[in-house]
């Protein structure tokens, strides 16, 4: 039985962070439970189409998904558990907004099935998120992890951003003090990135807030590196650290480059060698889903937008990118030549003894993978590897 994992995405949100390029929106409230219904008719369509796998990961992502109630979390999940195999251990995981968070609603989230949280800290600095235009504060975090522990709560991820601008180093050390004294399982830690059409990179490019410096992010990344292996947590990604055991297995899933469909207005997929994505606009996913029909070969639904065929080549390149991110694990020889029928070091020869002689890749007989001194180059890594 092959194991796969579900991603849902939930697009509405409070307030549009000025960093964010993600698939949200504000003031859509009215349109929640409309949504809700039309994501358990997706849910089901993917789920009857499918056969041969179980789910072992389910991730509620956005967006907010905390803006829903337990009970409209109660009904998707009852939804993917009537139409999936879904195994008795499946990590179900929830994103969520800090000031959403209070030890009643924990509760009834944890007694429908979510068993893992990731809050959205950010910072730990007034300043930076005021930048962001997040609806939180530092207290609101602090409220919201002892809201989780009392609801039950044992498996808790943190995110912090660093890179941002005006940030030192010392602001981003207060950051990973007070995000570590919160004792969280998983952490992630993510570089500000300027996306198009944000109001971020707007302020940037005009002049309003300075540049983020490179050079002191690769800092603020080697002094996050040796705080949080201090503290007991293992760096299991580029990206992330947990508690022994308890890495991230639906983004494992993703990294292992393995079959995930995606529901929602425009989540992103990839199952039955097709990597697809859905309709973004909640009114548009709503309508297709209400009109459109019952039966559509897996992965596709109505509200499929845009779906490409991977052929071998991509398949190979999509494999080497993401499993070298994984930081212990890396790319195991054995498991790629049964997966695509030749040695990894036959694919790029040249490109992998040329990295594993400058020390940026290790090479043994079981493993390729990226070291510490390559973590930081990795984007010109995985550029030459593709």
């Amino acid at each position: 039985m092959n194991l796969s994992s579900l991603y849902l995405h939930i697009p509405f949100c409070r307030i549009k962070c000025t960093y964010c390029a993600f698939n949200t929106y504000i003031n859509l409230d009215n349109l929640i439970e409309p949504f809700v219904n039309a994501l358990i008719k997706e849910i089901q369509i993917v789920g009857e189409s499918q056969v041969g796998q179980q789910l072992h990961t389910i991730y509620i992502g956005g967006g907010t998904p905390s803006l829903l109630t337990a009970e409209q979390i109660e009904k998707i999940l009852a939804a993917i558990a009537r139409y999936f195999d879904v195994t008795h251990d499946a990590e179900i995981s929830m994103e969520s907004n800090p000031s959403d968070l209070t030890s009643q609603y924990m509760k009834a989230v944890k007694s429908v099935g979510i068993n893992r949280l990731s809050i959205g800290m950010q910072s730990a600095n007034e300043d930076e998120l005021t930048l962001f235009a997040r609806r939180h504060d530092l207290q609101a975090v602090i409220r919201a992890v002892d809201a989780a522990r009392h609801g039950g709560f044992d498996n808790l991820n943190l995110d912090l951003i660093y890179g941002i601008p005006d940030q030192t180093l010392s602001d981003w050390e207060k950051s990973l003090q007070v995000m570590l004294g919160l004792q969280p399982e998983h952490v992630s830690l993510y570089a500000l990135g300027l996306e198009d059409g944000t109001p971020l990179k707007t302020w940037v490019e005009n002049g309003k807030v300075p540049t983020p410096d490179d050079d002191l992010a690769a800092d603020m990344y080697d002094m996050a590196t040796d705080m949080l292996a201090g503290a007991g947590l293992n760096q299991y990604e580029i990206s992330n650290w947990s508690k022994p055991g308890l890495e991230c297995r639906h983004n494992l899933q993703y990294w292992r480059n393995l079959p995930y469909p995606g529901v929602g207005p425009g989540a992103h997929g990839y199952a039955n060698g097709v990597r697809y994505s859905t309709i973004l606009s909640p009114q548009r996913y709503i309508k297709a889903m209400n009109e459109g029909g019952d039966h559509y070969e897996f992965p596709r639904t109505p509200a499929t937008d845009q779906a490409t065929v991977v052929d071998r080549e991509s398949e190979i390149a999509e494999t080497l990118i993401m499993g070298l991110r994984l930081t212990h694990e890396g790319i195991n020889r054995s498991t790629f030549k049964q997966r695509f029928g030749k040695d990894l070091l036959d694919v790029h020869p040249d490109v992998i003894k040329r990295y594993s002689q400058h020390g940026l890749l290790h090479v043994d007989d079981e493993v390729v993978k990226i070291t510490q001194q390559g973590r930081l180059l990795s984007n010109m890594i995985f550029r030459d590897l593709v």
